[in-house]
């Protein structure tokens, strides 16, 4: 048997609370478990967790940037060989 919803629970239910754009609050019943509701993100369970973007291409991986780092440094040493070399000659 098909659970029914109570119309008088409606009454009762928490509000959404949101300011609209026209300045008063949503009156909307807030979803079961949020204090929003569907129309305010109360369906929706946020953003993904973690930093899933960062596989896409592996740009911010922590190899890449420990890479981005040791690249760094190499050329660095390159530079300040390249100076004194230069100034020896001189």
């Amino acid at each position: 048997m098909k659970k029914r919803n109570n119309p008088m629970q409606l009454l009762v239910a928490r509000r959404c609370g949101v300011r609209t754009r026209s300045g008063p609050a949503c009156k909307a019943p807030a979803v079961n478990g949020r204090n929003r509701c569907r129309m305010h993100g109360g369906k929706s369970p946020g953003a993904p967790k973690g930093n899933k973007n960062a596989w896409r291409h592996g740009r911010y991986s922590r190899e890449a940037i420990e890479r981005r780092r040791a690249t760094r440094s190499l050329i660095a040493e390159m530079r300040e060989t390249i100076t004194e070399l230069l100034k020896v000659e001189d």
